[in-house]
């Protein structure tokens, strides 16, 4: 097909990678508890950057990885439910293109608000109540630069902890409704499922998904209504980050205060370790990532 593809004129690159998926530029929280969820952040190595210009929205960062905490007239996260994954924003070489194509099969647009001095970022829905931004303002010119205004003596860049980077989501979805996420990921975005021998992480459950882009994994889990938390409802359930060495990674952030799940059947190793949960279900999980630098076969 590619070498068909080739003759008649047609990139390679776009059968393999429809959207033009290039990475995760940010994942966005909603929460009535701002500072709460701040603090849980900085423990995990973000950094507060910037401040919206217009809401009460908040930057954080370390390494490549921005986190957006979301305060702007949330209604539904109030006096004590767990903050949200609200949204995950992919970069893409043409966000018009990939938007485009996304509502062609099927995707549902979301209506943008734009307020002065913001930019437009097309989206679609997600599972649950997320939503997908699509983001191609991510080399030269940063989204960032239009919405947000710097925080004063912060640095724009710090450093991520013990080499964390993004690595993926893990999505709890409906029983008997996996089949249906993944023709969803891999009709709109190119998601690909990965053999049970390939599984990442601790938790050796649901399916597994591979962007055409390096470096971006979907964990999709029908759970199990008492374990770890887990609720029926669908939704983004935690963010995945990966690591050259696992073990190093758990005593840097020991170090910072975070404390690691521990059961029968869950414990940190080599392959992997999950927090324990913050505000009532924020929860991380850490896996080794053999691509990073510094990787342990």
């Amino acid at each position: 097909m590619v070498v068909a593809a080739a003759r008649e004129g047609v990139d390679p690159a776009r059968l393999e990678n429809p959207a033009g998926i290039e990475g995760i530029e940010f994942v966005e929280y909603s929460t009535a508890q701002p500072q709460a969820l701040g603090q849980v952040l900085e423990l995990m190595g973000f950094r507060p950057v910037a401040r919206h210009r217009s809401r009460e929205v908040l930057l954080y960062r370390q390494g490549g990885m921005n986190v957006v905490v979301n305060a702007h007239r949330v209604e539904a996260a109030a006096d004590g439910e767990a903050p949200a994954i609200a949204a995950v924003a992919f970069r893409v070489r043409d966000a018009a293109h990939a938007y485009r194509r996304a509502i062609e099969r099927g995707a549902w647009a979301v209506p943008t608000r734009v307020e002065v001095m913001e930019l437009n970022i097309p989206a679609i829905h997600g599972v649950g109540a997320s939503r997908i931004y699509l983001v191609d303002r991510h080399r030269e010119f940063s989204i960032y630069s239009v919405d947000f205004v710097p925080i004063p003596g912060a640095d724009p860049d710090p450093p991520a902890v013990a080499g964390l980077h993004w690595f993926g989501l893990v999505q709890y979805v409906g029983h008997g409704r996996i089949d249906e996420w993944v023709e969803f990921y891999g009709e709109l975005f190119g998601f690909t499922p990965i053999p049970d021998e390939q599984r990442f992480g601790i938790l050796p459950k649901g399916q597994v998904m591979r962007s055409p882009c390096p470096g971006i994994y979907l964990q999709l889990v029908a759970p199990e209504p008492e374990a770890h938390g887990m609720h029926g409802e669908e939704r983004l359930q935690r963010i995945g980050f990966g690591v050259p060495d696992v073990p190093a990674a758990i005593a840097a952030l020991r170090l910072r205060g975070v404390d690691f799940y521990v059961s029968e059947n869950v414990h940190a190793s080599d392959r992997g370790a999950l927090t324990r949960a913050w505000l009532g279900g924020v929860m991380f999980e850490l896996v080794r990532d053999p691509g990073a630098a510094g990787g342990r076969a």
